[in-house]
């Protein structure tokens, strides 16, 4: 004899997919955040990263040239000098991309710098002065 399925035993009913659902909505809810928190603390420490091979770059550019670049110059002088400029050997920096923080702007280097010999510093994710969390200002 074949038994025949009844509706109440065939597959998987409505309720039991809404519960799974809910229970992946809820997972979700509690994972989302610090997942998202852990991207925005890897693009921070990317930056400051990133600050220190400029800070090498300047270094080795003053070794060449005897001074760190002027307002006028800033970070582009890592990538192409003036014709006049003695001593020069670059590129320091392989590209345009390596003077930009992890949210596209370009980082802000001051001469001379408030106690150091230089300022370099991002705004952050959202590109303002001050600031929290991602947000906040990144200085090296």
């Amino acid at each position: 004899m074949t038994r025949r399925k009844t509706k109440a035993s065939a597959g998987i009913s409505l309720i039991e997919i809404l519960v799974v659902l809910a229970i992946i909505g809820m997972i979700m809810g509690l994972v989302a955040p610090r997942i998202l928190d852990y991207f925005g603390r890897a693009k921070s420490q990317s930056a400051t990263i990133q600050m220190a091979n400029i800070k090498g770059a300047l270094q080795l550019l003053y070794i060449d040239i005897g001074r760190y670049p002027n307002e006028a110059e800033g970070l582009n002088l890592l990538l192409s000098a003036p014709d006049q400029l003695k001593g020069w050997n670059g590129p320091y920096l392989d590209s345009e991309d390596g003077i930009k923080d992890p949210w596209g702007r370009r980082y802000i280097f001051r001469f001379p710098g408030q106690d150091k010999d230089f300022d370099l510093f991002s705004l952050g994710r959202d590109g303002q002065s001050g600031g929290t969390k991602e947000d906040a200002d990144i200085f090296l």
